[in-house]
C-alpha cells in the first residue's frame, strides 16, 4: 500500500499551511517510528546486561534502527490492522538476527507512550523557543514605547491616559505567565516506563526470573538511556491527564495571543486609528475593495487561537474516561488534536512574532484621540485641586458633569472638543482654581500615575527571565 498525497485530496492545512517543517517532522509518522525503534533498542540493551539477549542481536537492531520503511509497514498494516505490530515485522524482517527480540516482554503503549513523551517534550521546547523570542520582541517595545501616552478605553469607551508601553506590558505579563506554565508543563512530562499490560510490571517480573536485574532497575536503565523519566504509577498507559495539562497550557498562551490580536483589530479601525499590523506593499485587502486594510494576521490569530481553546476538552475527556486501567476511545483523537495542539501554538507564535516586530504605533491617531477625549479624564485632577481649595466636591462633580455633557454632544456634532475653555470660563470653577491653572490640568499627557515606570519594570523582568532560562 503506497500512500501519495497531492493536492487533488484533502489534507489538513496543517500538513502544509499552519506551523513549521521541524514541527511537521516531530508529529511525522517516520519520526514516530524511529522513536520507537530508538526505544526497542534501549529494551533489547537493557535485556542484553540482565543476559537475555546476546550482543550479536543488539547490533543488529542497532544497525537497522533507522531503516524505516513506511511502504512495507503499510502493507502488513492492511492485512492485520496493528500499526504497531506492523512495525516490528517490518523491522524483524530486516533484522534477521535480532528481529526475533524486538519487543520481549512489552506491551504496545510501553512503546508508543514513551514515544509520545518523547515527541511532547521536543514539541514544548520548540514552543518555548518561540515563546521566548516573542517575549524579547515585548521587551524592546514595552520600552520604546513605555511613555508614549495613549487614550485607554473601558467598555470600547474613553476613560483615562495610559501609555502604550503600559498597554503592551499587560499582554507581556501575561505572555510571561504562560511561559512559566509551558516550562512547567515541559519539566512535567514524564513517560510510562516499562510495566507491562495493566502496570503491574509482571511480564518483566516473569522474564528477568533467574536474572541480576529487577524489573525497576531494567527500567531506570532503558529510561535513562532515552533520557525521560516514568511515571511511577501507569496503567496500560501513562496518566492521560498529562495530555491535558500540556495542552492547557498551549491553550492559555493561545488566550493571550487571542487578546492581543483581537484589540490590534480594535485599534485598527479607523474610529480609533492607533495601531496597525504590517500590510506589505502587494498585499491585497479585499478582493471587492481596493482600498481596504483589513487586520488579516490578527483575525488568523483570533481564528487559530480559538480552535486551539476547544482542544482542552478532549484531552479532558481522554483523561476522566480513561477507565479502569485502559480504553481505547482516546487512541483516534489523540493522533489528531497532540500534533494540531502544537502546530496551531506555532503558527499562533510565529505570527505573533511577525506582528509584534512589525507593528505601526500611529502618533496622529494616538494625539487625535487625546485631544478628543483626554480632557474628559483629566477633569478628575482639575476636581481635586478645586475641593483641595475649599471647593464642595459635590458641586464640583456636579458643574464639571453639565460641562462634560455639552461637550459630549459637540463633539458628536462633530465640532472640536470645548471642555477645556468651558471649564476655563466657569466662576464655579475658577474663584478656585486659576483659569490658566485650569488648563495646565486639563492636560490630558500628565495623567498617566507610574505607568512608564511599571511598563519598564515587567520589560526588566523578561530579560531577566529570558536570559535565565535560556
Amino acid at each position: 500500500m503506497t500512500n501519495t498525497f497531492t493536492h487533488e485530496t484533502f489534507l489538513s492545512p496543517f500538513t502544509w499551511r499552519y506551523g513549521s517543517d521541524q514541527m511537521r517532522s516531530i508529529w511525522s509518522e517516520a519520526h514516530k517510528r524511529r522513536l520507537w525503534r530508538q526505544i526497542w533498542v534501549a529494551l533489547a540493551e537493557a535485556q542484553h546486561t540482565a543476559g537475555l539477549v546476546s550482543s550479536e542481536q543488539v547490533e543488529d537492531l542497532q544497525a537497522h534502527q533507522d531503516a524505516i520503511d513506511l511502504e512495507r509497514a503499510h502493507e502488513i498494516e492492511s492485512k492485520i490492522h496493528h500499526d504497531l505490530m506492523a512495525e516490528i515485522r517490518t523491522y524483524a524482517e530486516q533484522a534477521k538476527v535480532g528481529g526475533g527480540i524486538i519487543h520481549l516482554g512489552a506491551t504496545s503503549m510501553d512503546i508508543e507512550d514513551n514515544a509520545e513523551a518523547l515527541r511532547l517534550r521536543e514539541s514544548m521546547t520548540l514552543i518555548i523557543d518561540y515563546t521566548q523570542r516573542l517575549l524579547t520582541q515585548f521587551a524592546s517595545l514595552i520600552d520604546l514605547e513605555a511613555e508614549h501616552v495613549c487614550m485607554a478605553f473601558t467598555h470600547l469607551q474613553p476613560a483615562e491616559p495610559t501609555t502604550v508601553g503600559y498597554r503592551l506590558a499587560g499582554y507581556a505579563q501575561d505572555l510571561l505567565t504562560d511561559y512559566d506554565a509551558l516550562q512547567r508543563a515541559l519539566a512535567s512530562i514524564r513517560g510510562k516506563g516499562f510495566k507491562g499490560a495493566v502496570g503491574t510490571g509482571a511480564s518483566y517480573s516473569e522474564l528477568l526470573s533467574g536474572t541480576r536485574m529487577t524489573p525497576t532497575e531494567m527500567e531506570a536503565q532503558i529510561m535513562n538511556k532515552l533520557g525521560l523519566e516514568a511515571f511511577t504509577i501507569a496503567t496500560q498507559t501513562y496518566p492521560r491527564r498529562q495530555d491535558w495539562d500540556v495542552v492547557n497550557a498551549l491553550a492559555g498562551l493561545g488566550m493571550t495571543i487571542y487578546r492581543l490580536a483581537f484589540d490590534i483589530r480594535i485599534l485598527q479601525s479607523p474610529p480609533f486609528g492607533e495601531w496597525a499590523e504590517p500590510f506589505g506593499a502587494s498585499q491585497v485587502g479585499s478582493s471587492a475593495m481596493p482600498f481596504k486594510r483589513n487586520p488579516i494576521n490578527s483575525e488568523n490569530l483570533d481564528s487559530l487561537a480559538r480552535y486551539l481553546a476547544t482542544l482542552p476538552r478532549v484531552a479532558w475527556d481522554n483523561a476522566a474516561h480513561n477507565l479502569l486501567e485502559r480504553t481505547l476511545d482516546d487512541s483516534a483523537n489523540r493522533r489528531i488534536f497532540l500534533p494540531e495542539a502544537f502546530l496551531t501554538a506555532e503558527e499562533l507564535l510565529i505570527r505573533a512574532n511577525k506582528l509584534i516586530a512589525g507593528l505601526r504605533i500611529d502618533d496622529a491617531g494616538i494625539q487625535r484621540n487625546l485631544a478628543t477625549y483626554g480632557v474628559f479624564a483629566a477633569t478628575e485632577r482639575l476636581l481635586m485641586e478645586a475641593a483641595r481649595n475649599g471647593g464642595d466636591r459635590q458641586e464640583l462633580h456636579e458643574v464639571i458633569r453639565e460641562h462634560s455633557l455639552k461637550a459630549w454632544e459637540a463633539i458628536r456634532k462633530g465640532q472640536d472638543n470645548p471642555l477645556a475653555d468651558s471649564l476655563s470660563s466657569a466662576d464655579e470653577i475658577t474663584h478656585l482654581v486659576a483659569p490658566e491653572r485650569v488648563g495646565e490640568l486639563l492636560q490630558a499627557e500628565a495623567h498617566i500615575g507610574d505607568a512608564p515606570q511599571r511598563a519598564r519594570q515587567i520589560a526588566a523582568r523578561i530579560r531577566e527571565t529570558v536570559t535565565v532560562t535560556a
